[in-house]
């Protein structure tokens, strides 16, 4: 039996997400769930697509991933399908699928419209009980995914901007994509760009600022600073964050989320 994994931003709070998860299990009461996280940040697309990437390749092949985080329910945003070269996913879409579904592999999506795989009764406000939950468990039970709604090209889905930062032959301009609850500021500089780029220019001086702050050097690790100290460094996902040992880099530095982070070479002496 295949893992079920949801990530929403329901929070725990409130009762959502367990009925989401009674709704799973009256179908397929044999259905194993893990709770990937419920407190993506309350409509924010980017943070739970950010979360789902970092995810999605440390689950076992067969993982059904059931994501909700949806401010157009009830409007005519399509529901998904979608399955890649090892996982499945379901959710609406707006994206926040994307990025890890294309880096997986899109093998073949559909639109989701059957609705004998919905609750009899589909709320305007409520599509991850009604119609994500079911779906998934009947993923879980082996049902194919044709049968859920006709096929719709990977082309026409809602994409995100790829996960890339800008980078030029002497500059890299890189964005600020999330804030994580440590206050860590990540970016979407991939390490292996980054390290392309650098050797590119033979691993020449280079200089990176952000809200005034400059950096002269990437850490491997956090305590590598002084406690207080800022740094940057490459974090557990491959991709640059700015940081502060044992320090909130958003709250100190002021940086917000869309913030641009530079990064030039330095033509030495």
């Amino acid at each position: 039996m295949p893992i079920i994994a949801l990530l929403t931003d329901y929070g725990t709070q409130d009762i959502y997400a367990g009925v989401m998860k009674g709704v799973i299990w009256s179908i397929c009461p044999e259905a194993r769930i893990a709770d990937l996280t419920h407190d993506i940040p309350p409509q924010d697309i980017t943070a739970g697509a950010l979360s789902l990437w970092g995810a999605f390749r440390y689950f076992p092949s067969g993982t059904i991933f059931c994501a909700v985080v949806d401010p157009g329910v009830g409007t005519h945003r399509r529901a998904l399908a979608v399955q890649t070269h090892e996982h499945f996913f379901v959710g609406p879409d707006n994206g926040l699928l994307w990025w890890a579904i294309s880096e997986g592999g899109i093998v073949v999506a559909v639109v989701l419209e059957n609705p004998a795989y919905f609750l009899p009764a589909v709320s305007r406000t409520f599509h991850g009980r009604d119609i994500f939950a079911p779906v998934a468990a009947y993923l879980a039970k082996g049902v194919p995914i044709s049968e859920f709604g006709s096929e719709v090209s990977p082309d026409e889905l809602v994409q995100l901007p790829p996960l890339r930062a800008e980078v030029g032959d002497r500059l890299i301009v890189a964005r600020v994509i999330h804030i994580d609850r440590f206050g860590n500021a990540i970016t979407n500089l991939r390490e292996e760009d980054f390290v392309a780029w650098a050797e590119n220019l033979g691993w020449r001086s280079w200089r990176a600022a952000i809200r005034g702050t400059v950096f002269e050097a990437l850490c491997q690790c956090y305590a590598e600073v002084p406690i207080g100290t800022p740094l940057l460094l490459f974090n557990s996902y491959g991709l640059l964050e700015v940081a502060i040992n044992q320090g909130n880099a958003a709250q100190k530095l002021g940086i917000r989320k869309g913030d641009l982070l530079e990064i030039w070479a330095v033509d030495e002496a």
